[in-house]
């Protein structure tokens, strides 16, 4: 608690001495009076020292027998106060001479000229030359007083990680292990998405295409990465919205072939390598409807329902889009697999909603496909390969130009469903700084971000931020990450001080469900906290 120091102040003054005064003495009139002078100099004493001059007797009444004692003495009385006014207006002379340096006194014994002291020069006030300021002078940090470790002793974090900065000054404010890689979960989709904008930009769109076959009335429907192209109607808006539809193709393409038949499709999906499915994914994610396998040409994301977010997956999404598409064409057509002839003719083309969009539908629900799609187009796009081994390397490409350091990063898939994904909480909250502050493209990626309390997403579901937590609705932007072994949220914090914060936390390890509760909790912490927060 500040308090201010009253200032103390004193007045100072300087007692200035009474003048004294003293009353005249009497003067008696004399016969002769100095002109202008208007006192009589024989009887005048100096005031109040009530001595007679010296050589002089005061004088008595009477005398010896036969003279005139009085008339002598008034006789002499003239002469003695001519020699006193003399003496006194000689010496006057002679001293106001000496001062004033007029005329040209006779030599005296009794008086000598004091030499006047030389005078000692005035200093010319001079300015110092201002020092010069100390490098890389850091400002104080305040102290800061609002705590949330209770809220970050909660057992239900498991093995907590976590980090909080002021996104409008940098400094970190709060610090749990912020510089550990470890599993992020979905949040990872943000790293994905700021690669993808920095490799294909928000304006790519993914291609999917018909060319001429090998044989007559043969065509052949290669993938371009679209995992969005719908198998529903024109003007049926699918989850995708948007998105491209394969009646639409197959129209073009049989208009392109003119009068002849298409006979026979060739389905090319040779645009992304094998494996489709990456290893450490658990196969429950296919058959509860969050993931598909991974190809270059499939409809839906391969969902039994292309309406729905979460709808189980098949087996062979190439082999359900081939099906779809001979479908649209209409007639007796076979569907084989192989890869379109060099140099083909292009009969058909439909293209996916932009990168912008695609990166905003993956991260407000967490999709896990589109995410997918994404990493593999950067992966082919910067030349690293089409393969999940390819990512690594090309997603950091992706990241570097937002500069920020990327050591111990561990890229296995897009979309953060791997165990072995690892991110430190401390690259977060810088990459969210960029992101709040829109740099570059980055201003997609805050635009997809969820908000607590929404109309939409994973931060509007009725088991986040509700109750007490309810407080830092409309306040908290940010991505959420959901894996068997772990739960994460990262993103922005516009805190209730004013302040803006950049957040990552982790509850990692053996943790339940409840554990999103607790995230939201000290989540709602840094909230209250703002720039105040402690990292006690």
């Amino acid at each position: 608690m500040h308090t201010p120091e009253d200032p103390q102040s004193g007045a100072h003054g300087s007692a200035q001495p009474e003048p004294t005064s003293g009353e005249p003495a009497d003067t008696t009139p004399a016969d002769t009076t100095p002109a202008g002078t208007g006192t009589t100099p024989a009887d005048t004493t100096p005031a109040g020292t009530g001595a007679t001059p010296a050589g002089l007797a005061e004088p008595t009444r009477g005398g010896t027998a036969g003279a005139k004692p009085g008339g002598r003495i008034r006789r002499l009385r003239p002469v003695i106060a001519a020699a006193v006014v003399f003496g006194l207006l000689a010496g006057g002379a002679l001293w106001a001479g000496a001062a004033t340096g007029a005329g040209d006194p006779q030599p005296l014994a009794a008086v000598t000229e004091t030499p006047s002291p030389t005078p000692t020069p005035t200093p010319t006030e001079t300015t110092p030359p201002p020092r010069a300021a100390p490098a890389n002078v850091t400002a104080a940090s305040p102290l800061r007083s609002c705590s949330v470790a209770d809220l970050a002793a909660d057992s239900r974090l498991g093995e907590f990680q976590a980090q909080v900065v002021n996104a409008g000054t940098g400094e970190i404010l709060f610090d749990r292990g912020g510089d550990t890689p470890s599993r992020a979960a979905s949040v990872l989709k943000v790293l994905t998405s700021a690669a993808a904008l920095s490799i294909l930009g928000p304006d790519y769109r993914a291609s999917t295409t018909v060319v001429a076959g090998s044989e007559p009335g043969q065509v052949v429907l290669v993938g371009g990465g679209d995992l969005t192209l719908s198998s529903t109607p024109t003007g049926d808006e699918p989850f995708y919205t948007g998105a491209a539809h394969l009646d639409a193709l197959a129209e073009q393409a049989r208009t392109a072939m003119g009068g002849t038949p298409i006979t026979s499709v060739v389905l090319d999906s040779s645009y992304f390598g094998e494996p489709a499915w990456e290893p450490s994914w658990n196969r429950k994610e296919q058959t509860q409807g969050y993931m598909p396998p991974i190809t270059a040409l499939q409809v839906d994301g391969d969902r039994n329902n292309p309406y729905n977010s979460t709808s189980p997956r098949g087996d062979d999404p190439i082999g359900r889009a081939g099906t779809a598409f001979a479908a649209e064409l209409g007639g007796d057509v076979t569907v084989t697999r192989g890869t379109a002839p060099a140099g083909a003719e292009q009969l058909a083309l439909v293209q996916s909603q932009p990168v912008s969009t695609l990166i905003q539908q993956s991260l407000i629900v967490s999709d896990n496909a589109l995410a997918e799609m994404l990493a593999r187009l950067v992966a082919v796009e910067v030349g690293t390969g089409n393969t999940f081994d390819a990512m690594q390397e090309a997603v950091l490409t992706g990241l570097a130009p937002y500069g920020i350091d990327t050591t111990g990063i561990r890229i296995v898939d897009g979309s953060g469903l791997s165990d072995n994904n690892a991110v430190p909480p401390a690259y977060l909250t810088q990459l969210f700084e960029k992101i709040n502050a829109r740099e570059g493209n980055l201003g997609v990626i805050f635009d997809g971000l969820p908000i607590a309390g929404g109309p939409s997403g994973s931060l509007s579901y009725s088991d986040r931020f509700s109750g007490a937590n309810a407080d830092a609705d409309g306040a908290v932007f940010a991505k959420t990450g959901w894996i068997d072994t772990g739960y994460t949220l990262s993103g922005i914090i516009n805190a209730a001080d004013g302040s803006t914060l950049t957040f990552a936390v982790y509850a990692l390890g053996d943790v339940g469900d409840n554990a999103k509760q607790a995230i939201d909790t000290i989540t709602t912490g840094f909230f209250h906290c703002g720039n105040n927060l402690s990292n006690n």
